[in-house]
């Protein structure tokens, strides 16, 4: 089965946002602007992983960033991402472990692991 050239965009969108330091850094950014200072003290990251992580995510136009002097403040630039990431914990809270247990893409577990359906 071919995947349809129209839904392209928007796996690339889910695929954007299919990485825990991604979301994470989404969600302290959905509460305001942050530097990359900010970012790495608080999600006890290092500064590299912090800042390609938003490359990615300004490559995605999902955030952008203004300069003060010598620093950047990131911000989200679709407020929109708010209401899709409320609707998939919605998701989630909905299908409690089911897409954990996923034996594609669900959390790795320990050996004989998984689900049947």
């Amino acid at each position: 089965m071919n995947s349809s050239p129209a839904l392209e965009p928007a796996a690339a969108l889910f695929r954007s946002l299919g990485d825990p330091t991604r979301l994470a850094i989404l969600r302290r950014l959905a509460s305001g602007e942050a530097r990359v200072v900010d970012l790495t003290g608080e999600l006890g990251l290092a500064q590299s992983t912090v800042s390609k992580h938003l490359a990615c995510l300004r490559d995605c136009d999902l955030i952008d960033y203004r300069a003060e002097g010598r620093q950047s403040f990131y911000a989200l630039t679709r407020p929109e991402l708010l209401d899709l990431l409320r609707s998939a914990e919605q998701v989630l809270a909905a299908t409690g472990e089911a897409v954990v247990l996923c034996p594609v893409y669900g959390a790795p577990t320990g050996a004989g692991a998984g689900a049947s359906a």
